[in-house]
């Protein structure tokens, strides 16, 4: 089984997604796909390689407050 985290973003910048991305490295999470819906969404699949690490990443992203409008851990069937 494996875990992946589903993140919706409602005004997304790209610039700052990339920025963020040796640290999102760093809890063990792997970009897989990113997909558009309309002009400022974005929705952003992640390979989670450690659950705790990911988790303590979405919470400081939250403390920041930038967090993803929505995420989803989940595990496959």
């Amino acid at each position: 089984m494996s875990t992946q985290l589903l993140m919706k973003y409602d005004q997304f910048d790209q610039s700052a997604f990339d920025t963020d991305a040796e640290a999102r490295g760093q809890a063990g999470l792997t970009v897989l796909q990113l997909w558009s819906e309309g002009a400022q969404t974005r929705w952003v699949l992640l390979q989670v390689s450690d659950k705790a690490r990911a988790q303590a990443w979405l919470d400081k992203e939250r403390g920041l407050g930038h967090p993803p409008a929505a995420a989803h851990m989940l595990e496959t069937a």
